[in-house]
């Protein structure tokens, strides 16, 4: 069983946020009301504001004086511009940590056990969120915190619930193609960092 995650009131709301605009709840270029989602959370506004920046950030949403918070009406060639960054990073994370992989792979297994069974009952959000939780471990395995925070700040689950659940972008088997990095990392194959880079960018949308 893999333990819950704890997540800030932050991240809770910028998970919300994220999870309207993917189910359609807020259109391309229609307004989220700070203040409203406050009101149907019961939070204060303070967090709702902390969420909102950060995603301004991640470009998913745009404000401008007088207009108010907008979504960024989005392409498949927006969202795939933060990949070749991704697998840069992700690159560099398998090599620091393909000593420490090659022995103990304990971090990254529970993950694959659930995508299994988030592939069997075609579950996207379990896709996302334990496709996401591995490469996380992965990139944590490194050892190298300045690695690790830059990987985070490209807000890899937000890109990765869009690219899964907005764009539809299905791969052959999400756990049978982590298992198969799990099973290079345990052979200590030479060519760990490039396969790692080539599953990366294999991910991203097609514009």
């Amino acid at each position: 069983m893999i333990p819950p995650v704890v997540h800030s009131l932050r991240e809770q709301i910028r998970e919300h946020i994220v999870e309207g605009i993917v189910s359609g709840r807020w259109k391309p270029g229609e307004r989220i009301v700070e203040r409203r989602i406050a009101t149907e959370l019961a939070v204060s506004q303070t967090p709702v504001r902390e969420a909102l920046r950060e995603l301004e950030s991640l470009r998913l949403i745009e404000s401008a004086p007088n207009k108010g918070v907008r979504v960024r009406n989005l392409t498949a060639a927006d969202l795939e511009e933060s990949y070749p960054v991704r697998a840069g990073l992700e690159q560099i994370a398998a090599e620091l940590a393909a000593e420490r992989l090659a022995t103990d792979t304990s971090a990254l297994e529970p993950h694959v056990t659930a995508l299994y069974e988030a592939d069997r009952r075609a579950d996207g959000t379990a896709q996302v969120r334990h496709t996401v939780d591995f490469h996380r471990e992965l990139v944590r395995a490194a050892g190298n915190s300045v690695l690790l925070h830059t990987w985070e700040g490209l807000g890899i689950e937000v890109f990765t619930a869009l690219s899964i659940r907005w764009l539809g972008t299905v791969q052959k088997s999400y756990a049978e193609e982590h298992q198969e990095l799990v099973e290079a990392f345990r052979r200590r194959d030479p060519l760990i960092g490039a396969l790692v880079k080539d599953h990366v960018l294999g991910c991203a949308p097609r514009a």
